[in-house]
């Protein structure tokens, strides 16, 4: 993901922070199964070498872990946090394994044709013979 408005409509999605980032997880709602990935440091956390070093560092967490465990068909945006560069690369690994687990937890699976409430049929065929009248 480079464009801008990508990674602001991720911000309208799902959400996992952790200590050493954050992860926002978005479905795109179109057919297209593909995972797009995004990376974010802000200038609150140092200088260009050590923001640099932090999205090589998510780079190489997406790299390992998105493939098996991220969504299918959503954006995935990783924002990187102040303590994020201090702590160990295992212990990101395992905090974007949570992460990612958290979202598949609070993400519905898909269905193939689309459930109807009860009683809305009833209700649409009530409206339908006022409109008749």
């Amino acid at each position: 993901m480079s464009k801008r408005r990508d990674f602001l409509a991720a911000n309208s999605g799902k959400r996992a922070p952790m200590p050493g980032f954050v992860l926002l997880v978005r479905d795109r709602r179109d057919d297209d199964p593909a995972m797009r990935v995004g990376y974010t440091v802000t200038k609150k956390i140092g200088n260009a070498v050590v923001r640099n070093r932090m999205k090589r560092r998510l780079r190489a967490l997406a790299r390992d872990l998105l493939p098996t465990s991220g969504v299918p068909g959503a954006d995935h945006v990783l924002i990187g946090r102040q303590g994020g560069i201090e702590r160990d690369f295992a212990h990101l690994k395992v905090e974007l394994a949570k992460a990612l687990a958290k979202i598949r937890r609070s993400t519905p699976p898909v269905r193939a044709e689309p459930v109807e409430a009860p009683g809305a049929h009833a209700f649409r065929q009530a409206q339908g013979e006022r409109k008749s009248k």
